[in-house]
């Protein structure tokens, strides 16, 4: 029996069961919340070394079992409301208590924008962090940028840098841990303009990323994320595209236009991977037919540990 094997593949299963659930409005899960038992890990490597090395049948079935329970608390323990609380200098959790001026201008909606002039360059770089956050991009604006927080903690800022052809837009997350132990997840709608060439950079540990770029001309997206769930749509505006994505625990799909020619490169380890409609032609190496005759191109370097990756045509 290969022990390490079935181990990886029923922690797999226990992030896309978690994700999948999560994607259909089945439960709420914190993954903020399970990293305050991070040494349960430590405790199932231990179990995993002790019995691997005999061999014996009862020692797997054990090793298992070990297992099966301790992410059964992490399920547990995960999907209980980190709300109205904080994280204590004695590693507990705490009810917060009420502020001094008695106002909770957490909850306040917040909305972000920059105009849009010609003058701005046809380059733009938007550089967005922030943890515990649905970050949603659909539709245009006549703006450069235009957002719409629904907060539950931390604080939002906007900031726009002009450098001789090149424009950065800074929108990140504040106040808080990016892994969200903090107060409830916040919902973020972005809207951004069609007229410049955008390079896109989000970083995040937990969260959400929803993003619909069909109708943008799309340079560069890169995502650098922990526990999280990405979904992107690109366009083929740009005769090439490049995307970078970095996860931890994830899931991330990735839709791409057929028009376009696609290469995968991955390093991927125990990730879960299907690439439908790519051909593999070395290891770690997947393309769509007719790519180097293809007049528009998108490049994805695909680098995770545990995560589901799914790139797909449309």
């Amino acid at each position: 029996m290969k022990l390490d094997r079935i181990m990886w593949g029923i922690i797999l299963l226990f992030i896309g069961g978690v994700l999948l659930l999560e994607n259909f409005d089945i439960i709420d899960f914190y993954w903020g919340n399970i990293w305050h038992f991070w040494p349960v890990f430590l405790i199932i490597a231990g179990v995993n070394i002790l019995f691997n090395r005999s061999r014996s049948q009862v020692g797997g079935i054990i090793s298992i079992a070990v297992l099966v329970v301790m992410l059964g608390v992490l399920f547990f323990k995960g999907q209980e409301s980190p709300e109205h609380r904080r994280w204590s200098r004695e590693q507990s959790w705490e009810k917060k208590e009420d502020e001094d001026d008695g106002n909770d201008v957490a909850d306040m909606p917040l909305d972000f924008s920059h105009p849009y002039q010609d003058s701005l360059g046809r380059r733009t770089v938007l550089n967005i962090s922030g943890g515990g956050t649905s970050f949603e991009l659909k539709g245009a604006t006549d703006s450069l940028i235009t957002a719409h927080v629904e907060r539950k903690s931390g604080n939002f800022t906007l900031q726009t840098v002009k450098d001789d052809s090149l424009t950065t837009v800074n929108f990140k997350m504040g106040g808080k841990s990016k892994w969200n132990v903090g107060d409830g997840t916040n919902d973020v709608d972005l809207k951004l303009n069609t007229k410049p060439e955008w390079d896109i950079h989000v970083n995040m540990g937990a969260g959400e990323v929803d993003f619909d770029l069909q109708a943008y001309k799309v340079r560069a997206f890169s995502f650098d994320g922990g526990a999280a769930a990405l979904k992107v749509k690109l366009g083929n505006q740009l005769p090439l595209t490049d995307v970078s994505v970095k996860t931890g625990m994830a899931d991330v799909k990735i839709s791409v236009p057929a028009g376009a020619g696609c290469r995968i490169r991955t390093k991927t380890g125990l990730s879960a991977k299907d690439f439908t409609g790519f051909t593999k032609l070395e290891n770690g190496v997947y393309e769509t037919p007719g790519f180097q005759a293809a007049a528009k191109k998108i490049m994805i370097n695909l680098d995770g540990g545990l995560s589901s990756f799914e790139v797909k045509r449309y």
